[in-house]
């Protein structure tokens, strides 16, 4: 067992991402750390639950910290796994519960900053279906939409679905994305609800067009929906890259303590005035702001992996999961707490 305690998937930049940074690789660990170049990849670049990987970029702290961050996106967490496998990208911000699934499949990945303690997730239903869906125990029959198969809205929903005595092949997920393919996904009627973050839900229900089933952006909601808290959006890595880029590593996760410890004391306004206009969605700075504020619950102060988060992420996923089932996960392989401690 490491010393080092592990943390979820980091966010990353797509359009405005640094367009000089071409390298692949993330800086030699002989250069002591010097002229470092690192590629992240978002599952959602302009989603709440991933909005430190932006502010970063935006409040100057890679710069600072004297590492060159290409910041990536893809609409779904599951095709930022791929990314980060394949080893195009040194890094996903994305949730932690990808560690879990990929370790078992022989592969080696460790959150290295906890962004999260919650899943900032919102099961919503059609305004359509909500006289028939009133609660996970209605999933029977329908289409609920999640960002991808395979992805983390995908794990959530079947273990709300098998937790209410609602069996995974009893309903059928459909992969509709988020923002505004979610959106239409619900209004034409393709889904009968489905999981999504703000600033969808926010949009969603500000046209009116849904309404909230079950709510985790919060540490309550999670307790309430999933038994405890549940470390979700994070910085993670493979191990290997991490044991021989310490010093890189320890940039980023500098570079994101300051962020999340700068999150803590700005409001929600503050915080929307930072980020790119276009990461409204079309709903104005008003609602992105009110979008920001229902979700900030969700976010650590120090980027530290909850005392108790990674057995609940375990406990949910091997209730549905067959590969994890019974599979014997080693908890403290999927995080680590030595460089954010260093931050802190």
């Amino acid at each position: 067992m490491r010393a080092s305690t592990r943390i979820p998937a980091v966010a990353v930049a797509g359009v405005l991402a640094l367009t000089s940074l071409t390298a692949c690789g993330g800086g030699d660990p002989a250069s002591g750390g010097k002229g470092d170049k690192v590629k992240i990849m978002v599952g959602g670049l302009d989603k709440v639950i991933y909005l430190p990987a932006m502010l970063t970029e935006r409040l100057g702290y890679f710069e600072e910290e004297g590492v060159s961050v290409q910041l990536l996106t893809e609409p779904a967490g599951v095709q930022a796994e791929t990314a980060l496998v394949s080893g195009d990208v040194q890094g996903t911000v994305g949730f932690y519960d990808h560690t879990l699934d990929l370790q078992v499949k022989g592969k080696q990945v460790e959150s290295v900053v906890q962004f999260s303690q919650a899943p900032g997730e919102v099961e919503i239903v059609s305004d359509k279906a909500a006289g028939e869906v009133r609660s996970a125990e209605d999933f029977k029959g329908k289409k609920l939409g999640v960002t991808g198969i395979g992805s983390s809205t995908d794990f959530l929903t079947k273990y709300l679905a098998v937790s209410n005595g609602v069996k995974t092949s009893e309903f059928t997920p459909v992969a509709v994305g988020a923002g505004q393919t979610f959106i239409s996904a619900l209004q034409q009627g393709s889904i009968e609800g489905g999981m999504t973050t703000d600033p969808t839900v926010a949009t969603i229900l500000d046209k009116k067009l849904g309404r909230i089933l079950i709510d985790m952006r919060t540490p309550e909601g999670s307790k309430q929906a999933l038994g405890g808290l549940y470390p979700s959006s994070s910085l993670y890595m493979q191990t290997e890259w991490v044991d021989s880029h310490k010093e890189t590593v320890q940039k980023l996760a500098n570079a994101f303590v300051r962020t999340l410890k700068w999150m803590s004391t700005h409001s929600a306004d503050e915080i929307a005035a930072k980020m790119p206009a276009d990461y409204a969605q079309g709903g104005g700075k008003a609602l992105y702001a009110q979008a920001i504020k229902s979700t900030l619950p969700m976010f650590t102060e120090d980027g530290v992996m909850p005392p108790d988060g990674p057995a609940t992420v375990e406990r949910v996923l091997k209730a549905f999961n067959p590969n994890l089932k019974n599979a014997e996960v080693d908890l403290a392989k999927t995080y680590t707490t030595e460089f954010v401690e260093k931050a802190n």
